[in-house]
C-alpha cells in the first residue's frame, strides 16, 4: 500500500469534518450528517486507489449514504477495504457538544471484520495495558489487571462509559471498586482512541456501542499499540437474523484486536469536526477555516497531527 495514501485520506475527513462543522448546534441532525456524507464522498473521488466500503453506514438512516459495497476513490491504484464515519456524533453536532469526528480506516482487502448494524460490548486501552483486557472477566477484575499493568492503583484510573441506561450495572460495578467515570453522550470512537494517548487522560472504555464503531477504534488502536476486544450484542430478532447472513456461527464469541482490525497496511484518520478529548474541532474564520486531524499507520507506527489552514478563494468550498 503507498504509504502516501494516509496523507490523502486525511484530506478527505478533512473535507466531511469542514462541511458538517457549519450545522454546529443548529439542532438539524439530518443537515449535519448530510453534508459530511456528500463532502466525503466527493473527497474520495480524487484518492488514487480502489476502495470498497466494508464498514459504513447502517440502513436505517434516510439519507443517502456510504454503504456497504459502495466503490469508492479515483479507481487507480491498489484494490483496498475502507471502514468510515462520515460524522461519528451527528447528534453531538447537533446539539454542539463534544467529541464528533469524521473518520476513515483503510487494509488490505479482508483487514476488516464484516459486522452488522447492531451493538458491541467492548473494552479499549492504551498500549500501557495491551493484553490485561479480557471480556469474560467482570469490570472490577479488568480494571485491576489494567491498574496492575499500568503500575498505577485502580482509583487512578479514568473508566469512559457512554451514558445509557443499559449501563446502571457496569457503573455501579466501576465505582464499588473505586475507579474515576467520565460519562459521556455519544462519541465512543473517539474515547476508545483516546485511551492510547496519555494526555487525554483516559484510560479505558467500557460498555455497550455500534459495533461498526468498535472496528474503526480497533484500527486505530492497532495502529498505536492498544487493544480492544468486542462481543456482538444484537438487540432484536432482525438483529440476530444480521448477525446469521454476515456467517458469524457463535454471536458469542469474544473478538480480540487482531480478529477486528489486521494486516500490516492498516492506517486511519480523523479529523475533529467539534472540540475533543483526542482532537479540536473546527473553528472558521472570514475566508476559511482550521482544522486538527490525527493521521496513523501500522507498519511505521507514524502517528501524526496536522493542523491545517483552508483557504476557501483557493481550495474547493465542502
Amino acid at each position: 500500500m503507498e504509504r502516501n495514501l494516509a496523507l490523502e485520506v486525511v484530506r478527505v475527513t478533512e473535507a466531511a469534518a469542514l462541511s458538517s462543522a457549519r450545522w454546529m448546534g443548529l439542532g438539524n441532525e439530518k443537515a449535519a450528517h448530510q453534508a459530511a456524507v456528500d463532502a466525503m464522498r466527493r473527497a474520495f473521488d480524487a484518492v488514487p486507489f480502489s476502495g470498497t466500503v466494508v464498514i459504513g453506514e447502517g440502513e436505517r438512516d434516510e439519507a443517502p449514504m456510504l454503504f456497504v459495497g459502495e466503490r469508492i476513490g479515483s479507481g487507480d491504484g491498489s484494490a483496498l477495504d475502507v471502514a468510515l464515519d462520515p460524522l461519528e456524533g451527528t447528534t453531538i453536532v447537533a446539539q454542539g457538544r463534544a467529541n464528533a469526528m469524521a473518520v476513515v480506516a483503510i487494509a488490505e482487502k479482508g483487514g476488516f471484520l464484516p459486522t452488522p448494524d447492531t451493538y458491541m460490548e467492548k473494552i479499549a486501552v492504551g498500549p500501557k495495558a495491551k493484553g490485561a483486557v479480557d471480556l469474560s472477566l467482570s469490570p472490577a477484575q479488568n480494571l485491576q489487571n489494567i491498574a496492575d499493568a499500568m503500575k498505577c492503583y485502580v482509583e487512578d484510573l479514568t473508566v469512559v462509559i457512554l451514558d445509557r441506561p443499559r449501563h446502571a450495572e457496569l457503573v455501579r460495578a466501576v465505582r464499588e471498586i473505586g475507579a474515576r467515570i467520565k460519562l459521556i453522550q455519544d462519541g465512543d470512537v473517539s474515547a476508545a482512541i483516546a485511551t492510547g494517548f496519555p494526555d487525554t487522560g483516559v484510560d479505558v472504555l467500557m460498555g455497550i456501542g455500534g459495533a461498526p464503531e468498535g472496528v474503526l477504534a480497533a484500527a486505530a488502536l492497532q495502529c498505536l499499540g492498544g487493544d480492544i476486544q468486542g462481543r456482538l450484542k444484537p438487540r432484536n430478532d432482525q438483529e440476530v437474523e444480521r448477525v446469521r447472513r454476515l456467517g458469524i456461527k457463535d454471536p458469542d464469541r469474544v473478538y480480540g484486536i487482531g480478529d477486528l482490525a489486521r494486516g500490516a497496511d492498516v492506517m486511519f484518520a480523523a479529523t475533529g469536526v467539534t472540540d475533543g478529548d483526542l482532537l479540536r474541532g473546527v473553528r472558521f474564520f472570514g475566508g476559511g477555516a482550521r482544522t486538527h486531524s490525527v493521521v496513523m499507520r501500522y507498519r511505521s507506527g507514524t502517528v501524526r497531527f496536522i493542523e491545517a489552514t483552508h483557504r476557501f478563494d483557493r481550495t474547493p468550498v465542502y
